[in-house]
């Protein structure tokens, strides 16, 4: 696709996205932010998941003279991203380490020839002296530095070649640069800022809030059950992504689901590249399938359509969190965030950062990363509100959350947490003994176990005093007094101990407020929110024409081998289903069909309707 115009105009870029991708209006800042882009200016964009950040940088790299250079960490993922835009009937090529040398020298060869839109690039390809020379012989039209936070070493993402990229205005001075993250505190937002040299660039900062997204956490009990439960109830057939914090959770979770006849494949680093390639190729291919995996997957999948993201283990942070959860209902139909949440969380995370490599700085953010993830599950409040809080913006109750919809109850916890810390400190002073939280509910209780009988804990005087609240009751007293720094986690065995805080408990100068879960803990309707989704806006005759417009991008997707969203979105289709054009000027009124795409599906598309109306 040749360049518009050398100097462009504020028109261009909405004819662009009219003529290209189908769409007849920006959203949010979109407009704002390509039209300073198109105009030379730097940008640093913080928008979430399904915002709509990647036209930000393909439209000016469409409409400014040259190729877009898009910087990305996303080996796997840059030729399902290529094929999505070739779609588009957009000019796309990647260079990275997957390749081949004569495919290289081809697209090297496409760019100098300026037959290019845009050229993906892996951060470490510009370290490569090859690399610069070869960008210095042709016409760069932008940089985009997409998944920017990967220069904040706030989580997993952190990519050390990341920051080298803040060379490229020393060496491109008169290029401009544009660094996009759905992830973003204002201290990781400053770090961005600085570590690209992007503080004297323009910031769009947009919502935050996924609105159609629920989030829900659930005390933990029995976790792949639990998931199980969720996926037959709300998810049946639906595609999703479920989280565990080590390799055998994610092995041993995915042979679950499968033994219980659901379609689902293990993802970690564990496995050799081509088996977790053909995995994240299925996933991204096949309708209805379930990835299991550590966070090393998920960033950049463009999958619209992920009803679910399911974590059996708590997260290190919120950023890696809401992250994780914003892989859920990109095409902003109703698409759940649910989290199993215990006290061997809590123990498990205040280990992890006890035995952390780095130095006391160090454990100490890891450790306030961990309070405030410990804050949001704990919290009494609505959810969304809280995540929103925590990246500097303000929310109003969302009524879409576990919180708003079952609102659960406080409780001055006071003498039950003067009881287990009295407990705590009974044995470590009387007895020279630590134990974890199984012997603490068992002394409380009162019950007789070989344990008890062993070191004569029924002689203690805490022995039976705790017989008010059941177990599990028991075990979310403690924590939450872990989760609020007034016990901590020591030593190999993970044994409990009183902390600085303690003293005030135990001597009645500080009150102790308790979160207590509800009995029913919010739940969907027991069907699937796909299939509820895929109802909106179409009256019942529409339906099996939507369902037999799927049947159809499904045979030209596997045809093509490519994701069946390269070809549509769901919400394309709909559309289609529910205005039935008749003819392919009215097909091309349809929001997300080009110029491209109508040339190339739009008789496909008629014959369609056409065969579905005559057998109704």
């Amino acid at each position: 696709m040749a360049p518009l115009e050398t100097r462009p105009e504020a028109s261009d870029s909405v004819r662009v996205l009219n003529r290209v991708f189908g769409y007849g209006s920006f959203r949010g800042d979109q407009q704002e932010i390509i039209e300073h882009v198109c105009a030379g200016g730097d940008a640093l964009v913080l928008m979430p998941t399904g915002g709509g950040k990647s036209l930000c940088y393909q439209i000016p790299a469409l409409v400014r003279e040259g190729v877009g250079v898009v910087v990305s960490p996303l080996i796997a993922l840059m030729q399902d991203q290529v094929d999505a835009l070739r779609a588009l009937g957009v000019r796309a090529g990647f260079l990275n380490s997957t390749q081949g040398p004569d495919e290289r020298r081809e697209v090297e060869s496409a760019f100098l020839s300026g037959e290019l839109d845009l050229l993906y690039l892996a951060p470490e390809r510009l370290r490569v002296p090859s690399t610069l020379r070869l960008l210095d012989r042709g016409t760069i039209a932008l940089f985009a530095i997409d998944e920017a936070h990967c220069v904040a070493q706030w989580g997993h993402d952190f990519r050390p070649d990341y920051l080298a990229l803040s060379e490229l205005h020393e060496r491109w001075p008169a290029v401009p640069r544009i660094a996009l993250t759905a992830t973003a505190t204002e201290a990781t937002h400053a770090e961005i800022a600085t570590r690209l040299d992007l503080t004297e660039a323009r910031h769009f900062v947009s919502s935050f809030d996924r609105p159609n997204i629920q989030y829900r956490i659930a005390p933990k009990n029995d976790p792949r059950r639990q998931l199980l439960d969720l996926i037959r109830t709300e998810h049946p057939g639906d595609a999703g992504i479920v989280y565990c914090l080590s390799r055998r959770s994610v092995e041993q979770t995915a042979e679950f689901l499968v033994a219980q006849g659901i379609t689902a494949l293990p993802y970690h680093a564990g496995l050799d590249a081509r088996t977790r390639a053909a995995n994240q190729a299925r996933f991204l291919r096949e309708d209805g399938l379930i990835v299991v995996a550590t966070i090393a997957f998920g960033m950049g999948i463009d999958k619209p359509d992920v009803r679910f993201v399911a974590h059996l283990d708590l997260p290190k942070s919120v950023e890696g969190y809401y992250q994780e959860t914003g892989r859920a209902g990109r095409d902003g139909l109703p698409s759940t965030a649910w989290l199993a949440y215990g006290l061997a969380d809590v123990v498990q995370q205040r280990k992890m950062i006890d035995d952390s490599d780095g130095d006391l700085a160090h454990r100490r953010r890891l450790s306030a990363h961990l309070d405030a993830m410990l804050a949001l599950c704990e919290t009494v409040e609505c959810r969304r509100v809280q995540l929103l809080a925590y990246f500097g913006q303000r929310g109003e109750p969302c009524g879409n959350c576990d919180t708003c919809l079952t609102a659960p109850e406080t409780w001055d916890g006071t003498i039950a947490a003067q009881k287990v810390l009295s407990t705590v400190f009974r044995l470590d002073r009387e007895r020279h003994q630590r134990f974890g939280a199984g012997q603490i509910i068992d002394i409380l209780l009162g019950k007789q176990t070989a344990k008890v009988s062993q070191f004569d804990h029924d002689e203690l005087t805490v022995f039976g005093v705790g017989t008010e609240l059941r177990d599990s009751e028991w075990r979310g007293v403690i924590r939450q007094l872990l989760a609020q720094g007034l016990l901590a986690v020591e030593g190999a065995y993970q044994t409990l101990a009183l902390t600085d805080a303690s003293g005030d408990v135990l001597r009645s100068k500080r009150q102790v407020m308790l979160r207590r879960d509800p009995e029913r803990p919010a739940k969907a309707a027991k069907t699937s929110r796909s299939a509820r989704a895929a109802a909106v806006d179409l009256h019942p005759g529409a339906v099996p024409v939507f369902e037999e417009l799927r049947a159809w991008r499904a045979a030209a997707a596997k045809e093509q081998g490519v994701p069946a969203y390269v070809i549509f979105h769901d919400a394309t289709l709909r559309q289609i289903a529910a205005t039935a054009p008749s003819s392919l000027a009215e097909l091309g009124t349809v929001s997300g069909v080009g110029e491209n795409k109508l040339a190339r599906y739009g008789q496909q598309i008629l014959d369609t309707l056409a065969a579905t109306t005559s057998s109704t």
